[in-house]
């Protein structure tokens, strides 16, 4: 499999588990940033059980990992819109950036490889 697949894994699953523990303690800096938009603290639980599940797919989710590819994208738009919007451009922004990209590379080798495998187990290739 492609390395750079696995790089956009585990660099995602760093950035994520590191969020995930910030929203869950509610970090003095997240209950701050989720204030500052308007949704503390409904919207930093909400996003802390969606990026949990998003987690575990990306552990286990197997031949589902394309499922995972596409909420945390979801997630990263969101993030970027308020950071772009409300909050402002810093560090946060730039992880938010990785790993959107990260995601979208995920998203693209995992299609990819279903394409692979959908021909080689006398599926009907793409014209």
């Amino acid at each position: 499999m492609h390395k750079l697949y696995h790089v956009a894994r585990i660099l995602a699953a760093v950035i994520l588990l590191q969020t995930l523990y910030f929203k869950f303690t509610a970090h003095p800096e997240s209950v701050e940033l989720f204030t500052k938009i308007g949704m503390e603290p409904d919207g930093r639980i909400t996003t802390w059980i969606i990026e949990l599940i998003t987690w575990l797919l990306l552990l286990f989710g197997g031949q589902y990992v394309w499922l995972w590819a596409v909420l945390w994208i979801a997630l990263m738009g969101w993030a970027l819109y308020y950071h772009l919007t409300v909050i402002g451009i810093n560090q946060l922004f730039w992880m938010a950036v990785i790993t959107l990209a990260s995601c979208l590379h995920v998203l693209w080798w995992s299609k990819k490889e279903s394409e692979i495998h959908a021909t080689t187990d006398g599926g009907i290739e793409d014209q």
